[in-house]
């Protein structure tokens, strides 16, 4: 499978809420870029759904985005291809990632 991503992602382990065309559901994002997100639930979704998704990058710092629901894997989640955000929650998401991305590069001391 050719790699598609243009931003560069970072592991995490974070709680998201998400809301699709039918239901409200709760699930974890194991991966995220500043462009999208893998959420790990097996709740399903459809190609090209829509969903309106809330992140905790901080405890008690939730961002609110939408994206487009871009690949499935039954029973285990989904990746979204992020869609848009108001200006205070790209920010933060952008800060998040900065920091993640310094992090995941840090010399480490032995």
């Amino acid at each position: 499978m050719k790699e598609q991503r243009k931003a560069e992602r970072i592991k995490v382990d974070l709680q998201a809420r998400w809301e699709g065309a039918v239901a409200q559901h709760e699930g974890s994002i194991v991966d995220l870029s500043s462009t999208g997100c893998f959420i790990l639930t097996n709740d399903r979704v459809n190609l090209g759904e829509l969903i309106r998704i809330e992140i905790e990058l901080f405890k008690d710092n939730w961002v609110f985005l939408w994206g487009e629901v871009v690949y499935q894997i039954s029973e285990m989640g989904f990746a979204l291809r992020f869609m848009g955000t108001d200006d205070e929650g790209q920010r933060a998401l952008n800060e998040y990632l900065h920091w993640g991305i310094m992090m995941t590069r840090a010399p480490v001391k032995v």
